[in-house]
């Protein structure tokens, strides 16, 4: 990944284990990172990927989500980059 991006994989955790890891995420990046890149899987269900549209995209820390191309992961924008 390029600078700014921090890669976080949400396999085998449940709701709550991925809110604590993506929260915890939010606190410590501060200005450092401008991406977290959370991947969460399609193909075992799409419980983690629903939780993180819905909590995340109305957080006040993100700007906006970007799910990729194979549904497998979602990034939340922290700010743009420039």
């Amino acid at each position: 990944m390029g600078p700014g991006v921090v890669t976080v994989d949400l396999h085998g955790k449940n709701t709550y284990q991925a809110r604590v890891t993506v929260d915890a995420l939010l606190r410590r990046t501060g200005r450092s990172a401008y991406r977290l890149r959370l991947i969460h899987g399609c193909h075992g269900g799409t419980a983690l990927r629903d939780f993180i549209r819905e909590h995340y995209g109305h957080h006040p820390q993100v700007l906006r989500l970007v799910s990729s191309p194979d549904g497998g992961a979602t990034d939340l924008v922290l700010r743009e980059y420039t």
